[in-house]
């Protein structure tokens, strides 16, 4: 059996990678062949995540142990087998290739190919120029200006943004801030 994944990115319109791998593969050599297909380099920390339908993030995949909370199962891409968490055509998942600015590619398990197999990961389709890696200071600067801050942006529409400053902080004999209001 073969996984064939359709890549995609929102930031350059013409690129398209095809990764064809076996399900017993790990993510770790699915992260590994989207690197060679994209010439990017190995030293930046990386996800994947698997998305529902749209596009919301369930479970994460990472490449290094980052030290999640025991209530939630933790997956590295090393230990973790492709048809472990994989089973389904048209699954999609998140590859964060960009930590600071949560840049992504789009990924979709496009087809399960039954009675083939492959010892190792092969991009089949390359189009277009994948975006860069890591940007630059000015551009990262740039694109966080377009973030749009309005009042539902800290999650609560009665969210006081002065509320922070109206508190009256004082530190108490053992070292800790209390709050007067109490």
């Amino acid at each position: 059996m073969i996984y064939r994944f359709l890549i995609l990115s929102d930031e350059v319109d013409d690129f398209k990678r095809e990764i064809k791998i076996s399900p017993e593969s790990t993510f770790f050599d699915l992260h590994k062949a989207i690197l060679e297909a994209t010439d990017y380099r190995e030293d930046q920390i990386c996800s994947f995540f698997i998305c529902d339908e749209e596009w919301n993030k369930k479970t994460e995949i990472t490449l290094i142990d980052m030290g999640a909370s025991s209530e939630t199962d933790t997956y590295l891409m090393e230990d973790t087998p492709l048809d472990e968490l994989l089973e389904d055509e048209h699954q999609k998942l998140l590859y964060v290739f960009d930590y600071m600015i949560e840049r992504v590619f789009f990924m979709e398990l496009s087809e399960i190919i039954p009675g083939q197999s492959l010892d190792k990961a092969v991009c089949t389709l390359s189009a277009g120029m994948p975006p860069p890696q890591i940007i630059s200071a000015e551009e990262m600067e740039k694109r966080l200006e377009n973030v749009d801050i309005d009042d539902e942006f800290y999650g609560d529409s009665e969210y006081d943004e002065d509320e922070l400053d109206k508190l009256n902080y004082n530190e108490s004999a053992d070292g800790f801030f209390e709050d007067e209001r109490y």
